[in-house]
Protein backbone atom coordinates (compact mmCIF):
# COMPACT_ATOMS: atom_id res chain seq x y z
CA UNK A 1 0.00 0.00 0.00
CA UNK A 2 0.86 3.29 -0.57
CA UNK A 3 2.48 5.13 2.56
CA UNK A 4 1.17 8.85 2.03
CA UNK A 5 1.43 11.05 5.14
CA UNK A 6 -1.73 12.81 6.34
CA UNK A 7 -1.20 16.67 4.60
CA UNK A 8 -3.48 19.80 3.93
CA UNK A 9 -5.73 18.73 1.02
CA UNK A 10 -6.61 23.05 0.60
CA UNK A 11 -4.45 23.00 -2.94
CA UNK A 12 -6.00 20.16 -4.46
CA UNK A 13 -10.01 20.30 -3.40
CA UNK A 14 -12.71 22.43 -2.42
CA UNK A 15 -11.66 25.90 -4.36
CA UNK A 16 -13.40 28.11 -6.16
CA UNK A 17 -12.24 28.56 -10.04
CA UNK A 18 -13.57 31.46 -10.49
CA UNK A 19 -11.14 34.31 -12.54
CA UNK A 20 -9.82 37.06 -10.71
CA UNK A 21 -11.44 40.23 -11.75
CA UNK A 22 -10.68 42.01 -14.72
CA UNK A 23 -7.78 44.00 -14.07
CA UNK A 24 -7.02 43.36 -10.55
CA UNK A 25 -3.17 42.78 -9.46
CA UNK A 26 -2.24 38.99 -8.62
CA UNK A 27 -2.52 39.26 -5.13
CA UNK A 28 0.58 38.11 -2.61
CA UNK A 29 1.26 34.21 -3.42
CA UNK A 30 0.84 32.52 -0.45
CA UNK A 31 3.66 30.36 1.49
CA UNK A 32 3.27 27.02 -0.58
CA UNK A 33 1.73 24.19 0.42
CA UNK A 34 3.49 20.74 1.26
CA UNK A 35 3.41 17.99 -1.22
CA UNK A 36 1.87 14.46 -0.40
CA UNK A 37 4.43 10.92 -0.66
CA UNK A 38 3.37 10.22 -4.19
CA UNK A 39 3.73 13.67 -5.32
CA UNK A 40 7.29 14.13 -4.02
CA UNK A 41 8.14 10.70 -5.16
CA UNK A 42 6.68 11.95 -8.80
CA UNK A 43 8.63 14.65 -8.86
CA UNK A 44 11.89 12.95 -7.77
CA UNK A 45 11.25 10.35 -10.94
CA UNK A 46 10.84 13.12 -12.95
CA UNK A 47 14.68 15.23 -11.58
CA UNK A 48 16.08 12.04 -11.94
CA UNK A 49 15.23 10.89 -15.75
CA UNK A 50 16.23 14.82 -16.51
CA UNK A 51 19.66 14.18 -14.83
CA UNK A 52 19.82 10.79 -16.98
CA UNK A 53 19.45 13.01 -20.02
CA UNK A 54 15.75 12.38 -20.95
CA UNK A 55 13.82 15.38 -22.28
CA UNK A 56 10.72 14.13 -23.18
CA UNK A 57 8.80 12.78 -19.69
CA UNK A 58 4.91 12.21 -19.30
CA UNK A 59 3.48 11.78 -15.82
CA UNK A 60 0.81 9.87 -15.57
CA UNK A 61 -1.55 10.57 -12.25
CA UNK A 62 -5.27 10.01 -11.80
CA UNK A 63 -7.78 12.27 -11.90
CA UNK A 64 -7.47 14.19 -8.35
CA UNK A 65 -3.99 13.57 -8.14
CA UNK A 66 -3.23 17.14 -8.00
CA UNK A 67 -1.55 17.17 -11.71
CA UNK A 68 -1.54 20.90 -11.47
CA UNK A 69 0.04 21.48 -8.39
CA UNK A 70 2.46 19.19 -9.44
CA UNK A 71 3.05 20.90 -12.63
CA UNK A 72 3.69 24.22 -10.54
CA UNK A 73 6.72 22.42 -8.15
CA UNK A 74 8.28 21.35 -11.44
CA UNK A 75 7.83 24.98 -12.41
CA UNK A 76 10.16 25.56 -9.20
CA UNK A 77 12.51 23.12 -10.18
CA UNK A 78 13.27 24.39 -13.61
CA UNK A 79 13.50 28.01 -12.38
CA UNK A 80 15.49 26.77 -9.80
CA UNK A 81 17.91 25.09 -11.62
CA UNK A 82 18.27 28.42 -13.42
CA UNK A 83 15.44 28.43 -16.35
CA UNK A 84 13.81 31.62 -16.94
CA UNK A 85 10.86 31.03 -18.75
CA UNK A 86 8.45 28.43 -19.58
CA UNK A 87 5.21 27.25 -21.15
CA UNK A 88 2.18 25.63 -19.41
CA UNK A 89 -0.10 24.82 -22.15
CA UNK A 90 -3.86 23.60 -22.00
CA UNK A 91 -6.29 22.03 -24.54
CA UNK A 92 -9.35 23.43 -22.37
CA UNK A 93 -10.28 26.62 -21.74
CA UNK A 94 -12.06 25.99 -18.57
CA UNK A 95 -8.65 24.62 -17.00
CA UNK A 96 -6.77 28.45 -17.93
CA UNK A 97 -7.86 30.20 -14.85
CA UNK A 98 -7.60 26.84 -12.95
CA UNK A 99 -4.36 26.49 -13.28
CA UNK A 100 -3.21 30.47 -12.71
CA UNK A 101 -5.08 30.25 -9.57
CA UNK A 102 -3.49 26.75 -8.64
CA UNK A 103 0.02 28.24 -9.60
CA UNK A 104 -0.83 31.57 -7.68
CA UNK A 105 -1.24 28.86 -4.41
CA UNK A 106 1.83 27.08 -5.27
CA UNK A 107 4.33 30.83 -5.15
CA UNK A 108 3.92 31.89 -8.83
CA UNK A 109 2.89 34.91 -9.30
CA UNK A 110 5.11 36.71 -12.41
CA UNK A 111 2.51 34.67 -14.85
CA UNK A 112 1.07 35.53 -18.35
CA UNK A 113 -1.79 34.07 -20.10
CA UNK A 114 -1.96 33.38 -24.05
CA UNK A 115 -5.72 33.20 -24.42
CA UNK A 116 -8.16 35.51 -26.51
CA UNK A 117 -9.42 38.85 -24.66
CA UNK A 118 -8.03 37.01 -21.25
CA UNK A 119 -7.16 40.35 -18.71
CA UNK A 120 -3.84 38.23 -17.81
CA UNK A 121 -2.28 38.85 -21.10
CA UNK A 122 1.70 39.42 -20.61
CA UNK A 123 4.26 38.75 -22.95
CA UNK A 124 6.83 40.35 -20.65
CA UNK A 125 5.89 37.61 -17.73
CA UNK A 126 8.63 34.53 -17.86
CA UNK A 127 5.76 32.27 -16.83
CA UNK A 128 3.27 31.50 -20.09
CA UNK A 129 -0.28 29.39 -19.41
CA UNK A 130 -1.37 28.95 -22.49
CA UNK A 131 -4.29 27.92 -24.58
CA UNK A 132 -3.71 25.51 -27.39
CA UNK A 133 -6.21 26.57 -29.52
CA UNK A 134 -4.51 30.04 -28.77
CA UNK A 135 -0.84 29.08 -29.44
CA UNK A 136 -1.33 27.61 -32.79
CA UNK A 137 -2.29 31.02 -34.07
CA UNK A 138 0.64 33.11 -32.53
CA UNK A 139 4.02 32.84 -33.00
CA UNK A 140 6.01 30.18 -30.27
CA UNK A 141 7.29 31.89 -27.65
CA UNK A 142 10.60 30.70 -26.54
CA UNK A 143 10.95 28.83 -23.52
CA UNK A 144 13.78 26.83 -21.73
CA UNK A 145 10.71 24.41 -20.49
CA UNK A 146 7.51 23.23 -21.73
CA UNK A 147 4.60 21.33 -19.50
CA UNK A 148 1.86 19.67 -21.59
CA UNK A 149 -1.36 19.44 -19.79
CA UNK A 150 -3.85 16.61 -20.61
CA UNK A 151 -0.73 15.38 -22.93
CA UNK A 152 -3.19 12.20 -23.96
CA UNK A 153 -4.98 15.27 -26.06
CA UNK A 154 -2.60 15.72 -29.21
CA UNK A 155 -2.35 18.46 -31.40
CA UNK A 156 -0.43 19.18 -34.64
CA UNK A 157 1.28 21.84 -33.32
CA UNK A 158 2.58 20.20 -30.61
CA UNK A 159 5.04 18.54 -33.25
CA UNK A 160 7.25 21.89 -32.98
CA UNK A 161 8.28 20.83 -29.71
CA UNK A 162 9.63 17.74 -31.01
CA UNK A 163 11.64 18.52 -33.20
CA UNK A 164 15.98 19.50 -33.95
CA UNK A 165 15.47 23.12 -32.85
CA UNK A 166 13.38 22.28 -29.71
CA UNK A 167 15.77 18.72 -28.97
CA UNK A 168 17.51 20.25 -25.68
CA UNK A 169 14.15 21.65 -24.30
CA UNK A 170 13.18 19.31 -21.33
CA UNK A 171 9.29 18.61 -22.69
CA UNK A 172 7.13 17.61 -19.65
CA UNK A 173 3.29 15.96 -20.35
CA UNK A 174 0.81 15.57 -17.76
CA UNK A 175 -2.30 13.17 -18.04
CA UNK A 176 -4.46 10.46 -16.08
CA UNK A 177 -5.05 8.35 -19.25
CA UNK A 178 -1.82 8.66 -21.56
CA UNK A 179 -2.54 5.70 -24.14
CA UNK A 180 -3.23 7.97 -27.22
CA UNK A 181 -1.64 5.84 -30.23
CA UNK A 182 1.64 6.50 -31.01
CA UNK A 183 2.21 9.13 -28.09
CA UNK A 184 5.73 7.39 -27.45
CA UNK A 185 6.53 8.33 -30.95
CA UNK A 186 7.08 11.76 -29.27
CA UNK A 187 7.82 11.10 -25.73
CA UNK A 188 10.25 8.58 -24.68
CA UNK A 189 9.55 7.81 -20.60
CA UNK A 190 6.20 6.98 -18.82
CA UNK A 191 6.19 7.60 -15.36
CA UNK A 192 3.21 6.65 -13.49
CA UNK A 193 3.39 8.43 -10.22
CA UNK A 194 0.15 6.48 -7.96
CA UNK A 195 -2.78 4.51 -9.24
CA UNK A 196 -6.23 4.82 -8.48
CA UNK A 197 -6.46 1.60 -5.94
CA UNK A 198 -3.44 3.21 -4.27
CA UNK A 199 -4.91 6.84 -3.91
CA UNK A 200 -8.24 4.70 -2.89
CA UNK A 201 -6.82 3.22 -0.66
CA UNK A 202 -4.49 5.93 1.00
CA UNK A 203 -7.83 7.87 0.83
CA UNK A 204 -7.23 10.22 -1.62
CA UNK A 205 -9.82 9.05 -4.10
CA UNK A 206 -13.22 8.07 -2.81
CA UNK A 207 -14.61 4.57 -3.12
CA UNK A 208 -17.07 3.70 -5.81
CA UNK A 209 -19.69 1.13 -6.32
CA UNK A 210 -20.79 0.65 -9.64
CA UNK A 211 -24.79 -0.80 -10.73
CA UNK A 212 -25.27 -2.18 -14.22
CA UNK A 213 -29.44 -2.11 -14.41
CA UNK A 214 -29.62 -1.83 -17.99
CA UNK A 215 -27.87 -3.26 -20.99
CA UNK A 216 -28.66 -1.94 -24.39
CA UNK A 217 -28.41 -3.44 -27.04
CA UNK A 218 -25.57 -2.07 -29.46
CA UNK A 219 -25.71 -5.20 -31.89
CA UNK A 220 -25.14 -3.54 -35.75
CA UNK A 221 -22.83 -0.41 -34.67
CA UNK A 222 -20.03 0.59 -36.21
CA UNK A 223 -16.82 1.69 -34.33
CA UNK A 224 -14.82 4.09 -36.58
CA UNK A 225 -11.41 5.17 -35.23
CA UNK A 226 -11.25 2.81 -31.99
CA UNK A 227 -15.01 3.74 -30.45
CA UNK A 228 -18.66 3.66 -31.42
CA UNK A 229 -20.19 5.09 -34.16
CA UNK A 230 -21.42 8.53 -32.48
CA UNK A 231 -24.67 9.32 -34.58
CA UNK A 232 -25.56 5.76 -35.00
CA UNK A 233 -25.04 5.23 -30.93
CA UNK A 234 -27.08 8.00 -30.39
CA UNK A 235 -29.89 6.53 -32.08
CA UNK A 236 -29.77 3.37 -30.33
CA UNK A 237 -29.50 5.21 -26.75
CA UNK A 238 -32.23 7.98 -27.19
CA UNK A 239 -35.08 5.14 -26.99
CA UNK A 240 -37.37 6.33 -24.44
CA UNK A 241 -37.08 2.87 -22.30
CA UNK A 242 -33.80 3.65 -21.91
CA UNK A 243 -33.59 7.24 -20.37
CA UNK A 244 -36.88 6.45 -18.51
CA UNK A 245 -34.48 3.35 -16.74
CA UNK A 246 -32.34 5.78 -16.27
CA UNK A 247 -34.43 8.29 -14.36
CA UNK A 248 -35.99 5.11 -12.48
CA UNK A 249 -32.67 3.99 -11.41
CA UNK A 250 -31.76 7.28 -10.13
CA UNK A 251 -34.58 7.40 -7.96
CA UNK A 252 -34.33 3.69 -6.71
CA UNK A 253 -30.33 4.08 -5.88
CA UNK A 254 -29.58 7.30 -5.46
CA UNK A 255 -31.96 9.42 -5.11
CA UNK A 256 -30.76 12.87 -3.53
CA UNK A 257 -26.99 12.78 -4.08
CA UNK A 258 -25.68 15.45 -6.66
CA UNK A 259 -24.94 13.71 -10.20
CA UNK A 260 -23.59 13.86 -13.24
CA UNK A 261 -24.73 12.04 -16.15
CA UNK A 262 -22.77 11.75 -19.79
CA UNK A 263 -24.93 11.68 -23.00
CA UNK A 264 -23.88 10.36 -26.14
CA UNK A 265 -24.67 13.70 -27.66
CA UNK A 266 -26.08 17.02 -27.11
CA UNK A 267 -29.69 15.90 -28.06
CA UNK A 268 -29.44 12.76 -25.87
CA UNK A 269 -27.97 14.64 -23.19
CA UNK A 270 -30.77 16.78 -23.21
CA UNK A 271 -33.29 14.32 -23.94
CA UNK A 272 -32.19 12.80 -20.35
CA UNK A 273 -32.77 16.14 -18.66
CA UNK A 274 -36.03 16.64 -19.74
CA UNK A 275 -36.75 13.00 -18.54
CA UNK A 276 -35.74 13.96 -15.07
CA UNK A 277 -37.83 17.72 -15.44
CA UNK A 278 -40.92 15.72 -15.93
CA UNK A 279 -40.13 13.07 -13.52
CA UNK A 280 -40.09 16.00 -10.54
CA UNK A 281 -36.25 15.85 -10.58
CA UNK A 282 -34.42 19.31 -10.92
CA UNK A 283 -31.77 18.43 -13.45
CA UNK A 284 -29.21 21.14 -15.21
CA UNK A 285 -27.37 20.78 -18.62
CA UNK A 286 -24.13 21.52 -20.02
CA UNK A 287 -22.67 21.28 -23.70
CA UNK A 288 -19.51 23.00 -25.02
CA UNK A 289 -21.52 26.32 -25.72
CA UNK A 290 -22.13 26.46 -22.39
CA UNK A 291 -20.66 29.84 -21.00
CA UNK A 292 -18.16 29.81 -18.18
CA UNK A 293 -19.99 31.72 -15.51
CA UNK A 294 -23.27 29.66 -16.24
CA UNK A 295 -20.87 26.63 -15.02
CA UNK A 296 -20.13 28.19 -12.31
CA UNK A 297 -23.60 28.79 -11.53
CA UNK A 298 -24.91 25.22 -12.41
CA UNK A 299 -22.00 23.79 -10.26
CA UNK A 300 -23.37 26.09 -7.07
CA UNK A 301 -26.92 24.50 -7.96
CA UNK A 302 -25.85 21.32 -8.08
CA UNK A 303 -23.36 21.26 -4.66
CA UNK A 304 -26.30 23.44 -3.01
CA UNK A 305 -28.79 20.63 -4.07
CA UNK A 306 -31.17 23.52 -6.18
CA UNK A 307 -30.48 21.02 -8.90
CA UNK A 308 -30.03 17.19 -8.75
CA UNK A 309 -28.30 16.05 -11.69
CA UNK A 310 -26.50 17.86 -14.59
CA UNK A 311 -26.19 15.59 -17.98
CA UNK A 312 -23.80 16.69 -20.47
CA UNK A 313 -22.66 15.87 -23.85
CA UNK A 314 -18.75 14.44 -23.55
CA UNK A 315 -17.79 18.15 -21.84
CA UNK A 316 -17.20 17.24 -18.20
CA UNK A 317 -14.59 14.87 -18.95
CA UNK A 318 -11.70 17.93 -18.40
CA UNK A 319 -11.10 20.56 -16.64
CA UNK A 320 -14.19 20.07 -13.84
CA UNK A 321 -13.11 19.74 -10.09
CA UNK A 322 -16.42 18.81 -8.95
CA UNK A 323 -15.47 16.90 -5.61
CA UNK A 324 -19.37 16.93 -4.14
CA UNK A 325 -20.48 14.77 -6.73
CA UNK A 326 -21.33 11.41 -5.33
CA UNK A 327 -22.94 9.28 -8.28
CA UNK A 328 -22.30 8.99 -11.96
CA UNK A 329 -24.76 8.04 -14.22
CA UNK A 330 -22.87 6.49 -17.55
CA UNK A 331 -25.09 6.47 -20.39
CA UNK A 332 -22.39 6.91 -22.76
CA UNK A 333 -20.87 3.61 -24.08
CA UNK A 334 -17.66 3.57 -24.92
CA UNK A 335 -14.66 0.96 -26.10
CA UNK A 336 -12.01 3.61 -25.00
CA UNK A 337 -10.49 3.21 -22.04
CA UNK A 338 -9.12 6.23 -21.77
CA UNK A 339 -12.92 8.02 -22.22
CA UNK A 340 -14.02 5.53 -19.29
CA UNK A 341 -11.52 6.85 -16.80
CA UNK A 342 -11.71 10.31 -17.57
CA UNK A 343 -15.78 10.20 -16.64
CA UNK A 344 -15.36 7.82 -13.86
CA UNK A 345 -12.61 10.43 -12.37
CA UNK A 346 -15.15 13.02 -12.62
CA UNK A 347 -16.51 10.75 -9.78
CA UNK A 348 -13.60 9.99 -7.22
CA UNK A 349 -12.61 13.53 -5.96
CA UNK A 350 -13.20 13.25 -1.99
CA UNK A 351 -15.45 15.46 -0.35
CA UNK A 352 -15.15 15.47 3.24
CA UNK A 353 -16.85 18.68 4.08
CA UNK A 354 -20.23 17.61 1.83
CA UNK A 355 -20.19 13.75 3.76
CA UNK A 356 -19.67 12.15 0.59
CA UNK A 357 -18.59 8.55 2.00
CA UNK A 358 -18.30 7.03 -1.89
CA UNK A 359 -19.30 7.55 -5.82
CA UNK A 360 -22.22 5.38 -6.86
CA UNK A 361 -21.83 4.45 -10.38
CA UNK A 362 -24.98 3.45 -12.14
CA UNK A 363 -23.67 2.01 -15.57
CA UNK A 364 -26.55 2.31 -18.54
CA UNK A 365 -23.67 1.37 -21.27
CA UNK A 366 -22.34 -1.90 -20.00
CA UNK A 367 -18.88 0.07 -20.02
CA UNK A 368 -17.22 -1.45 -16.92
CA UNK A 369 -18.72 -5.31 -17.94
CA UNK A 370 -16.81 -4.03 -21.31
CA UNK A 371 -13.43 -2.74 -19.84
CA UNK A 372 -13.54 -3.99 -16.10
CA UNK A 373 -12.82 -1.20 -13.32
CA UNK A 374 -10.98 1.96 -13.20
CA UNK A 375 -8.79 0.24 -10.68
CA UNK A 376 -7.98 -2.42 -12.96
CA UNK A 377 -6.88 -0.35 -16.22
CA UNK A 378 -2.83 -0.20 -16.22
CA UNK A 379 -0.32 0.47 -18.95
CA UNK A 380 3.60 1.02 -18.35
CA UNK A 381 4.38 2.12 -21.15
CA UNK A 382 3.44 4.68 -23.89
CA UNK A 383 1.87 3.17 -27.19
CA UNK A 384 4.73 3.42 -29.94
CA UNK A 385 2.08 3.92 -32.75
CA UNK A 386 2.98 0.44 -34.66
CA UNK A 387 0.01 -1.55 -35.69
CA UNK A 388 -2.10 -3.04 -32.59
CA UNK A 389 -2.24 -6.87 -32.28
CA UNK A 390 -5.65 -8.33 -31.70
CA UNK A 391 -5.90 -8.42 -28.78
CA UNK A 392 -6.14 -11.60 -26.74
CA UNK A 393 -8.28 -12.11 -23.58
CA UNK A 394 -6.38 -14.03 -21.27
CA UNK A 395 -8.05 -16.10 -17.83
CA UNK A 396 -6.08 -13.68 -15.69
CA UNK A 397 -8.16 -10.36 -17.84
CA UNK A 398 -11.49 -11.46 -15.79
CA UNK A 399 -14.03 -8.97 -15.75
CA UNK A 400 -16.91 -7.91 -13.42
CA UNK A 401 -19.93 -9.87 -13.39
CA UNK A 402 -23.34 -8.26 -12.85
CA UNK A 403 -25.69 -9.60 -9.60
CA UNK A 404 -28.98 -11.17 -11.13
CA UNK A 405 -30.62 -10.05 -8.11
CA UNK A 406 -29.56 -6.36 -7.79
CA UNK A 407 -27.18 -5.25 -10.71
CA UNK A 408 -24.50 -4.63 -8.56
CA UNK A 409 -21.10 -5.30 -10.54
CA UNK A 410 -19.20 -8.02 -8.44
CA UNK A 411 -15.36 -7.92 -8.49
CA UNK A 412 -14.31 -10.57 -10.84
CA UNK A 413 -14.39 -14.59 -9.02
CA UNK A 414 -16.58 -13.30 -6.00
CA UNK A 415 -19.50 -15.78 -5.78
CA UNK A 416 -21.90 -14.04 -3.16
CA UNK A 417 -22.80 -10.58 -3.80
CA UNK A 418 -21.30 -8.24 -1.69
CA UNK A 419 -24.05 -5.67 -1.64
CA UNK A 420 -27.20 -7.83 -1.61
CA UNK A 421 -25.70 -11.20 -0.40
CA UNK A 422 -27.36 -13.40 -3.36
CA UNK A 423 -25.50 -16.32 -4.01
CA UNK A 424 -25.93 -17.72 -7.00
CA UNK A 425 -26.90 -21.99 -6.98
CA UNK A 426 -26.27 -24.42 -9.36
CA UNK A 427 -29.40 -25.59 -11.24
CA UNK A 428 -30.04 -29.02 -12.99
CA UNK A 429 -29.83 -28.20 -16.64
CA UNK A 430 -32.07 -31.04 -17.21
CA UNK A 431 -35.82 -31.05 -16.42
CA UNK A 432 -38.74 -33.32 -18.10
CA UNK A 433 -41.48 -30.58 -19.33
CA UNK A 434 -44.69 -31.93 -21.38
CA UNK A 435 -43.27 -35.19 -22.43
CA UNK A 436 -40.12 -33.77 -23.93
CA UNK A 437 -36.17 -33.27 -22.80
CA UNK A 438 -35.70 -30.21 -22.40
CA UNK A 439 -32.00 -28.40 -21.88
CA UNK A 440 -32.53 -25.75 -19.17
CA UNK A 441 -29.83 -22.83 -19.59
CA UNK A 442 -28.98 -20.90 -16.44
CA UNK A 443 -28.09 -17.44 -17.94
CA UNK A 444 -26.41 -16.52 -14.80
CA UNK A 445 -23.45 -18.82 -14.57
CA UNK A 446 -23.28 -20.87 -17.89
CA UNK A 447 -20.26 -19.59 -19.95
CA UNK A 448 -18.22 -20.34 -22.94
CA UNK A 449 -14.79 -21.91 -22.03
CA UNK A 450 -12.95 -19.41 -23.97
CA UNK A 451 -13.57 -15.96 -25.52
CA UNK A 452 -12.56 -17.88 -28.91
CA UNK A 453 -15.80 -20.22 -28.30
CA UNK A 454 -17.85 -16.84 -27.78
CA UNK A 455 -16.24 -15.68 -31.19
CA UNK A 456 -17.24 -18.76 -32.66
CA UNK A 457 -20.10 -19.37 -31.53
CA UNK A 458 -21.54 -15.58 -32.91
CA UNK A 459 -19.53 -16.23 -36.44
CA UNK A 460 -21.80 -19.49 -36.52
CA UNK A 461 -24.88 -17.50 -36.07
CA UNK A 462 -24.06 -14.71 -38.78
CA UNK A 463 -23.57 -17.46 -41.37
CA UNK A 464 -26.97 -18.85 -40.44
CA UNK A 465 -28.77 -15.51 -40.47
CA UNK A 466 -27.41 -14.38 -43.97
CA UNK A 467 -27.88 -18.09 -45.28
CA UNK A 468 -31.64 -17.89 -43.86
CA UNK A 469 -32.37 -13.93 -44.88
CA UNK A 470 -32.68 -13.27 -41.10
CA UNK A 471 -32.81 -9.41 -40.07
CA UNK A 472 -29.17 -8.63 -39.16
CA UNK A 473 -29.36 -8.10 -35.51
CA UNK A 474 -30.52 -11.82 -35.26
CA UNK A 475 -27.23 -13.31 -34.33
CA UNK A 476 -26.66 -10.75 -31.43
CA UNK A 477 -30.33 -11.85 -30.22
CA UNK A 478 -29.60 -15.73 -29.95
CA UNK A 479 -26.12 -15.07 -28.65
CA UNK A 480 -27.92 -13.32 -25.62
CA UNK A 481 -30.48 -15.75 -25.45
CA UNK A 482 -27.83 -18.98 -25.36
CA UNK A 483 -24.99 -16.71 -22.48
CA UNK A 484 -27.42 -13.70 -21.19
CA UNK A 485 -25.20 -10.85 -22.43
CA UNK A 486 -24.79 -9.24 -25.99
CA UNK A 487 -21.75 -10.00 -27.47
CA UNK A 488 -20.04 -6.29 -28.36
CA UNK A 489 -16.81 -7.86 -27.42
CA UNK A 490 -17.19 -10.08 -30.34
CA UNK A 491 -19.22 -7.74 -32.94
CA UNK A 492 -16.20 -8.31 -35.40
CA UNK A 493 -16.66 -12.43 -35.78
CA UNK A 494 -16.26 -13.40 -39.01
CA UNK A 495 -18.94 -15.25 -40.43
CA UNK A 496 -18.37 -18.92 -40.45
CA UNK A 497 -19.54 -22.71 -41.02
CA UNK A 498 -22.03 -23.84 -38.38
CA UNK A 499 -20.91 -26.75 -36.25
CA UNK A 500 -23.26 -29.96 -36.10
CA UNK A 501 -23.87 -28.20 -32.35
CA UNK A 502 -24.85 -24.94 -33.14
CA UNK A 503 -26.93 -25.79 -35.60
CA UNK A 504 -29.00 -28.60 -33.25
CA UNK A 505 -28.94 -25.71 -31.12
CA UNK A 506 -30.74 -22.85 -33.06
CA UNK A 507 -32.87 -25.54 -34.58
CA UNK A 508 -33.92 -26.40 -30.77
CA UNK A 509 -34.34 -22.76 -30.92
CA UNK A 510 -36.78 -22.48 -33.56
CA UNK A 511 -38.61 -25.56 -32.26
CA UNK A 512 -39.17 -23.99 -28.52
CA UNK A 513 -40.41 -20.79 -30.76
CA UNK A 514 -42.97 -22.40 -32.36
CA UNK A 515 -44.58 -24.13 -29.18
CA UNK A 516 -44.58 -21.28 -27.33
CA UNK A 517 -46.48 -19.19 -30.31
CA UNK A 518 -48.61 -22.60 -30.31
CA UNK A 519 -49.50 -22.01 -26.75
CA UNK A 520 -50.37 -18.59 -26.75
CA UNK A 521 -52.14 -18.49 -30.03
CA UNK A 522 -54.27 -21.72 -28.39
CA UNK A 523 -54.59 -19.95 -25.13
Amino acid sequence: MLEVPVLSDAALIGRDDSPPSAGAAPPTPPLRSPLRAYQIGAIQQIEQALAAGCKRIVLQMPTGAGKTFVGAELVHHFRGNGARAGIFTSPALSLIDQTVEKFHDAGIADIGVMQAYHHMTDWTQPIQICSVQTLQRRTMPSADFVIVDEAHRWFDSYESWFSAEWRDIPIIGLSATPWTHGLGKFYDRLIVGATTQQLIDAGFLSKFRVFAPASPDLAGIRVVAGDYHEGELAAAMNKQPLVADIVQTYLERANGRPTMCFGVDRAHAKAIQQQFIAAGIPAGYIDCFTEAAERREIARQLEAGDIKVVTNAYCLTIGIDWPFVSCLILARPTRSEMLFVQMVGRGLRTSPDTGKADCLILDHSDNHLRLGFVTDIHHDQLDDGKPRAKAVAKPSEALPQKCPKCAFLKPPKVSACPCCGFLPVRQNKITNRAGELVEMVNRTSVKPTTPADREAFLGELKWIGRSRGYKPGWPAVQFKQKYGFWPDAYRDAAPRAPSTATSNWVQSQLIRYAKARQRRVAS
